[in-house]
């Protein structure tokens, strides 16, 4: 009988050798599974690589799917702001599987590869860097060309997505540009994701999610900003793609209060992406006198807390042990709250028993 490791890509399995037990498995099947259970998988953007223990922990603790990942800002061919290549995060990831022991099905997730104009050079870039990925190990993709106008949308993400669709591995695209906090932005039409889905289907591509701009923000929310997700609007987007196979993927949920993350799973929204919170846990923990350089270099160069990770990154790396542990655990007490709220306790053996597994 066939057991969750014979979910995991070819590919996968021959980056992995033949005795490994690590499950990396794609987004696809999970979706796919799970797509009428009311549940959500996080997917944990990994800036600083400390959380990562504590999230597997609480994963193995709740019998939670997880994802890892990075945007192309993050973690691009250049290591982004985070300095982790495409290669160095996965390598980083499955390090920590292995050094742990982790079991349970994930994925790692290449989140909003960005095109943000129509150009030649910002589509070649957006392709590179799946292909590094690709070669990296990662089993699920993002393409995010919601910046531009609905039909450019639709023509530059069928063209970076076909490819990925075909393997069957898990593929999420985006309508409506998902803002920043502090800025404002148009709440996705029912039309125009109809319209998108509908467009991306008939040209032979097949998303598993569809991240909407639902009013949801990236980031920390400023003093006095509310947290307004709109999730009747939500509902109607996924009510109109679900015949397509396709559910919703909620991004921007670092801020929003936990007892209302449980509703998302009500309105076809199966994954959801916490960042932010993992980098604020090991800000929080880190030694003193690193935090003080880093928030000196960031104001000294008029930049984002989150812009002297790449910077500081081996100082970061090597903190003593001790400060390390107290990451893992705060991150493990956050993962799992967070498991709870998404209805993903015993979501690994909700898959074993949907697709009929030992």
């Amino acid at each position: 009988m066939k057991t969750l490791l014979d979910l995991r890509p070819e590919y996968i399995k021959s980056k992995l050798g033949a005795t490994s037990k690590i499950c990396l498995i794609g987004l696809h099947p999970i979706i796919k599974a799970l797509r009428d259970e009311k549940v959500m998988v996080m997917a944990c953007n990994i800036r600083i690589v400390h959380a990562i223990p504590g999230i597997m922990k609480a994963a193995e603790e709740s019998d939670a799917i997880v994802g890892f990942e990075l945007a192309k800002t993050e973690g691009g061919l250049d290591g982004g702001y985070t300095g982790m290549t495409p290669q160095m995060f996965v390598d980083t990831i499955l390090g920590y599987a292995e050094r742990y022991d982790f079991t349970k099905p994930f994925f790692i997730h290449a989140d909003h590869t960005t095109v943000k104009d129509t150009s030649d050079k910002a589509f070649e870039s957006a392709r590179q860097l799946n292909q590094a990925q690709l070669a990296a190990g990662y089993t699920s993709f993002a393409i995010d060309a919601s910046f531009n106008e609905l039909d450019d949308n639709i023509r530059i993400t069928t063209a970076l997505a076909k490819p990925i669709s075909d393997m069957g591995i898990g593929l999420e695209v985006e309508v409506g540009e998902i803002k920043t906090v502090g800025s404002e932005g148009e709440v996705t039409t029912v039309e125009e994701a109809h319209k998108f889905i509908q467009s991306l289907t008939e040209n032979g591509v097949h998303p598993d999610l569809l991240a909407i701009n639902n009013g949801s923000k990236h980031g920390n929310y400023l003093p006095g900003e509310e947290v307004n997700i709109d999730l009747k609007r939500t509902g109607d987007i996924y009510a109109t793609i679900r015949p397509y196979g396709t559910c919703i993927a909620q991004h921007g949920i670092t801020g929003t209060p936990l007892h209302l993350m449980g509703q998302f799973t009500e309105y076809g929204i199966r994954k959801g992406n916490v960042g932010t919170l993992w980098q604020n846990i090991a800000h929080e923990h880190l030694p003193a006198d690193l935090m003080a350089e880093m928030k000196k270099w960031a104001k000294d160069n008029g930049k984002n807390i989150k812009e002297a990770t790449k910077q500081f990154k081996a100082q970061i790396d090597s903190i003593p042990e001790s400060y390390q542990k107290v990451i893992h655990e705060a991150s493990r007490l956050a993962a799992n709250e967070h498991f709870k709220a998404f209805r993903a306790v015993g979501m690994a053996g909700l898959l074993k028993k949907k697709l009929n597994l030992s």
